[in-house]
């Protein structure tokens, strides 16, 4: 008898062979903040309670995608602290056979009152998104951030174990690029790992621009000015290349979606918060899940929609250093930039 994908262990490829195990989680559109790049100053609407999948819908999805493969979930917003009884959530994926690493990505802001809770549930680590350690400038560039409050949620993060913290900048030139050799110095005191994201045109458009955008190898130009940078190996199939200034402790890591694609290796769908299945962050090709749950699919149909989203996967996408220069951007064919604001992708 012919065994089925799953009882062979076959892993799930697309269709230029790069193995799909990654799922990232969007549990709400909803933030305590309004960062500067992901969202503009006013206007975007949440969506409605109904509009957004229950946490029964998403553990079938996460049920099924394990079945077929997936072995990391990554939660997100929006701010994924944000939405009520979230610890619930945790729980009931990481008791999912197939589930092998669940993470999330976190503002910080409320991350002191829930961070033993999530490690009591089954959360493994979690990444901090922070653009300055200048309270001044932390709150301007979030609109009304409490820096201290971040920090004291990190502390409570390595108290409850969730390590390796992983802390996210987005440097900003002529906003906070000149905070980059302090991040970069953090490493040599701690563990964390400190990673350099280049500024992408997602989220408020009104705010990107070639002005404001500094790429990785600039980024890193400035860190070597501090001493040599070696590269090390991380367990981590993510899109950072990792370095180690010379005695530090933590490691500094670059996402360069525009400037060094990583397209290649990328192993991840994202699911929004209101249940549409995306193939890649910069097309606007979605796959509608909520209707089909709600439409009484089985699950056989919810693992076909999971296989045609992994089916339409694009090679790559076109936005690179045409971007940079204020140039058109696209991905794969379609030509298409994600438009939504991060917030409503998932970050």
């Amino acid at each position: 008898m012919k065994k089925s994908r799953t009882e062979r262990n076959d892993p799930l490829r697309d269709g230029y062979s790069r193995i799909i195990d990654y799922l990232r989680l969007s549990v709400t559109d909803r933030c305590n903040l309004r960062c500067i790049y992901c969202m503009p100053a006013e206007g975007v609407t949440p969506w409605k309670h109904a509009d957004i999948l229950s946490y029964e819908e998403i553990t079938r999805i996460v049920g099924i995608a394990a079945g077929l493969g997936v072995k990391k979930v990554r939660i997100t917003g929006g701010e994924p602290l944000t939405r009520k009884n979230i610890t619930f959530l945790v729980r009931s994926i990481a008791q999912i056979t197939g589930i092998e690493d669940l993470t999330m990505t976190t503002n910080g802001v409320l991350l002191e009152r829930y961070a033993q809770e999530l490690a009591d549930a089954g959360l493994r680590r979690i990444n901090v998104s922070l653009d300055s350690f200048r309270p001044d400038r932390y709150r301007e560039m979030t609109r009304g951030g409490d820096l201290e409050a971040v920090l004291r949620g990190i502390r409570a993060a390595e108290k409850a174990g969730l390590l390796p913290i992983k802390i996210n900048m987005v440097p900003v030139k002529g906003l906070n690029d000149d905070e980059v050799e302090d991040f970069a110095r953090l490493t040599l005191q701690t563990d964390w790992q400190v990673r350099f994201i280049e500024l992408m045109p997602t989220g408020s458009h009104d705010f990107w621009s070639p002005d404001r955008y500094i790429t990785t190898d600039d980024v890193r130009k400035r860190i070597e000015a501090i001493g040599p940078l070696e590269p090390v190996k991380v367990r981590s199939k993510g899109p950072s290349r990792y370095f180690r200034l010379a005695g530090a402790r933590g490691v500094v890591g670059f996402i360069s979606a525009l400037t060094h694609h990583f397209c290649s290796d990328c192993n991840r769908l994202r699911l929004t918060a209101d249940g549409k299945l995306r193939p890649c962050l910069f097309s606007e090709t979605e796959i509608d899940l909520r209707s089909a749950l709600r439409g009484n699919a089985d699950d056989a149909e919810i693992g076909r929609l999971l296989r045609l989203a992994i089916e339409v996967k694009p090679e790559g996408h076109t936005i690179g250093t045409r971007a940079a220069k204020g140039g058109s951007v696209g991905c794969g064919a379609s030509g298409a930039v994600a438009r939504k604001p991060m917030s409503r992708i998932g970050g």
